[in-house]
C-alpha cells in the first residue's frame, strides 16, 4: 500500500528556517553578512567566558563554522542546534526564535518571516545546559 503525504501548508517551511538560521550563525559568530538583514542576539554563558586563554573565540568559530547537520541531531530541519568539541570539552549552541515585539516572551509565530522574529543564539559549556 502506497502512502502518500499531504503538504501542511500551516507548518513552516523548515528548509527556510534553516537558511535563516545559518546565515544568523554565521553573521553573529563569523561576521559574514547575510543577503537579508536579519534580527537578533548572541549570549554567551559565564562559564564559557570564563574558560579563559581564547577558548571562548574558539568555540564562537567553531559555532559559526558547523555544517554537520543529520536526521538524529537534526530532526525538524531546522539548523538549531549543535555540539562542538573544543580542547577536549563539549560546546553546544541553540537558536530560539521569538517574536520580534514580544521581548522574548513568545515563541514566534511564523519563524520563517524575517520580520517578525528574533533570533537568540546561547553558546554553553554542555554542563550549562
Amino acid at each position: 500500500m502506497a502512502m502518500t503525504v499531504q503538504p501542511q501548508p500551516d507548518r513552516p517551511d523548515s528548509t527556510v528556517i534553516a537558511a535563516q538560521n545559518d546565515a544568523f550563525r554565521k553573521l553573529a559568530c563569523l561576521g559574514v553578512p547575510p543577503a537579508q538583514p536579519i534580527q537578533g542576539r548572541m549570549h554567551v554563558t559565564r562559564a564559557l567566558m570564563e574558560a579563559g586563554d581564547g577558548f571562548m573565540a574558539e568555540a564562537v568559530k567553531a559555532t559559526g563554522a558547523f555544517d554537520t547537520f543529520e536526521p538524529e541531531n537534526d530532526p525538524e530541519g531546522w539548523h538549531d542546534f549543535g555540539a562542538v568539541e573544543i580542547r577536549g570539552k563539549t560546546v553546544s549552541w541553540k537558536i530560539d526564535l521569538y517574536e520580534a515585539d514580544s521581548d522574548f516572551r513568545y515563541g514566534a509565530e511564523t519563524p520563517d518571516n524575517l520580520a517578525t522574529t528574533m533570533r537568540v543564539l546561547t553558546i554553553m559549556l554542555a554542563r550549562d545546559w
